[in-house]
């Protein structure tokens, strides 16, 4: 970053007072880190992921529109399934033969409920442990959902489906190479849901408003639904925007996190599908561009890896896949994410970060055998992102 921070906050003011934000100026002052200041950051980010346009008129219309279409999700989603439900208790005509809860015909709304009960356990289990090293996403919310949370409400909320749901979620055993199975001295888990406190009635956590985003995400993208690790993606975004020093945007942090998070999943999301695995937007060709970039800058160290048959799968899945939002703590992942957020050739410049990380410990691999090599491997040891950063922003200019 460069010249004192006052002056760095007036550079990103000038650029963002434009009439047309001039998003080549704005990428190059993002990219060497965002100030927090006056959410500088929550700002940049929409407009990178694409969720503001560039002409500043249009902001405050499109921002209504679409946290009014994430209320219209919630109703839908949410909140109508939930009255279905609730009612079926109080009268019995709403049961007709059509549908029960044993109907098999899978056009059935039961069974629709039921998978997403399924869907929605999974989801519940990984957002329950995000962060555990940080308070933020247990405590609660300044800004409830009031349309769920209101005391008038009888019907089902996420919370009490979770609650009542004694579905076991097994058949949600979509654990792809591991990708939370490894995990990292800094992310402890709380050993039973029982040490998270229940907090009163009309509060939510921050979690459960991950959830909700995520549960509203897997229904309107049946197609990929929920994948572990989608979680991790979503935790930042959603931590920025609900940090966020200006008011009026921290209130619509759910809103605006569910379009940002649908919008940068739509460029990540191959990583996710496995039956793209080995095809050229899949992960496999990212793992394997990651050797080849290694190979150009430090074919030694390449070598060695080869020879200790350590392959990319062991520990680039997870760096690529959850944008290194694992490997560090959460300020730093957020300053990553700056700089991958504005990177033109979207992500092109992650492939250098993991060479940057691979070459800043070529010392310790060269000398280490297939054992203590996978243990720095999936337990980094740097933690200084911008020593991180200014090397793959080296390798980067070397090209």
């Amino acid at each position: 970053a460069s010249g004192p921070a006052p002056r760095r906050i007036a550079d990103f003011q000038e650029v963002l007072s434009e009439p047309t934000v001039a998003l080549a100026k704005l990428r190059d002052l993002c990219f060497s880190g965002i100030p927090f200041d006056g959410g500088l950051r929550c700002l940049c980010w929409k407009i990178l992921l694409n969720y503001l346009p560039l002409e500043k008129a249009l902001w405050s219309s499109l921002l209504k529109k679409q946290r009014d279409l994430y209320s219209q999700f919630l109703k839908e989603m949410i909140i109508q399934p939930g009255i279905a439900k609730a009612n079926l208790g109080v009268s019995r005509e709403d049961v007709t033969l059509e549908d029960h809860p044993l109907n098999p015909n899978p056009d059935s709304r039961w069974n629709t409920y039921f998978k997403d009960n399924e869907v929605l356990l999974q989801i519940d289990k990984d957002v329950r442990r995000l962060y555990p090293d940080m308070a933020f996403f247990q405590r609660p919310t300044d800004y409830p959902c009031l349309l769920i949370l209101d005391p008038q409400n009888e019907f089902e909320t996420l919370r009490k489906r979770v609650e009542q749901t004694t579905l076991k979620s097994q058949t949600v055993a979509r654990n792809r190479s591991g990708v939370t199975n490894v995990s990292s001295p800094l992310k402890t888990t709380p050993n039973s849901l029982s040490e998270y406190e229940v907090l009163p009635n009309g509060c939510e956590a921050h979690w459960e408003v991950v959830e909700r985003i995520l549960f509203i995400y897997a229904k309107l993208n049946p197609g990929i639904a929920y994948v572990q690790g989608m979680n991790e993606i979503v935790g930042p975004l959603y931590y920025t925007f609900a940090t966020d020093p200006n008011s009026e945007w921290k209130e619509h942090a759910e809103a605006d996190t569910f379009f940002c998070f649908t919008n940068l999943m739509a460029e990540i999301r191959d990583n996710f599908i496995k039956s793209l695995d080995d095809s050229q937007c899949g992960i496999t060709y990212k793992m394997e561009k990651v050797y080849s970039t290694l190979k150009e800058k430090d074919v030694e160290l390449y070598l060695k890896l080869q020879e200790q048959n350590i392959k990319p799968q062991f520990f680039a899945f997870r760096w690529l896949t959850l944008l290194l939002s694992q490997e560090f703590l959460l300020p730093d992942v957020i300053r990553i994410w700056d700089s991958l957020f504005a990177d033109d050739k979207r992500f092109d410049f992650l492939l250098l970060v993991c060479c940057a990380m691979l070459t800043l410990i070529r010392d310790q691999l060269l000398e280490g055998d297939f054992t203590l090599n996978m243990r720095l491997l999936q337990d980094y040891p740097i933690s200084d992102v911008h020593l991180i950063l200014k090397k793959a922003k080296e390798l980067q200019d070397s090209k």
